[in-house]
């Protein structure tokens, strides 16, 4: 979880206690021993299927990073408990580094992977990285869809992308534009049935004329007659955005 605290009007920790319980009423606060596990997840647990998607979006970046053959900088906006950083860092001779604002799941992460030397947790945004830090790698993960504007968040990201980096945003809904206000109206009324109304605030929809605005490229289309045949439980897309 990450939020863009530019355009929040409650303190992070108020919206931190207001997310932190949203989640845990829908099972998505997990245990250490749960976090180190992940994507892997009992067959039993309610939100047993869309882990197992994300290990697929997870073996497939990891795959895509890896055939790079060479160390890369990653940065992971918005990662939450960490286990996808985690996983990234298991590739050869790179580093990577988790930001979120949510101090509750940035301290999971830090005490969860605490053996790992080549990987960092560190509370708040970018504003709190050093400006002339440079990444290979900057990736959204389930994190794009807190930011009101993509095109704010990706060009503040820019400034931290090395020459020839790219950015990754995957495990996130995008619609096209006559799918919004539908899909606005299914969180309103979702978030209201949990008790959670404020959370409707914090949570945006993008679509992918936003994308028009950069080069970029949809590695991943769920909306492909094959990812349709073959990946029923794969909704979200992949996509690819440089600077040049």
């Amino acid at each position: 979880m990450f939020i863009n605290n530019l355009s929040i009007s409650m303190s992070e920790s108020n919206f931190e206690e207001i997310y932190i319980a949203s989640r845990q009423s829908e099972n998505r606060v997990y245990t250490d021993e749960q976090v180190v596990q992940l994507p892997f997840i009992d067959p039993n647990h309610i939100h047993h299927d869309e882990w197992q998607a994300r290990k697929r979006s997870c073996e497939r970046l990891k795959n895509y990073l890896g055939n790079k053959n060479k160390p890369l900088s990653i940065l992971e906006i918005g990662c939450g408990n960490g286990w996808l950083s985690a996983k990234l860092a298991a590739l050869k001779k790179s580093t990577v580094m988790g930001v979120d604002i949510n101090q509750t799941e940035i301290s999971q992460a830090q005490r969860v992977f605490s053996g790992m030397s080549n990987i960092s947790f560190n509370p708040g945004g970018l504003k709190n990285i050093h400006p002339g830090k440079k990444f290979d790698v900057i990736i959204f993960a389930a994190s794009i869809q807190y930011f009101p504007s993509i095109e704010r968040i990706v060009r503040d990201a820019f400034s931290f992308l090395s020459e020839a980096g790219e950015i990754h945003i995957l495990d996130s809904h995008f619609y096209y534009p006559n799918e919004l206000e539908s899909a606005k109206q299914r969180s309103l009324e979702y978030y209201h049935s949990t008790g959670f109304d404020e959370m409707a605030d914090f949570y945006f929809h993008h679509s992918y004329n936003t994308l028009l605005n950069f080069k970029h490229k949809i590695i991943f289309n769920p909306y492909s007659l094959k990812n349709k045949m073959f990946r029923k439980n794969d909704p979200f897309p992949w996509i690819c955005i440089t600077a040049s």
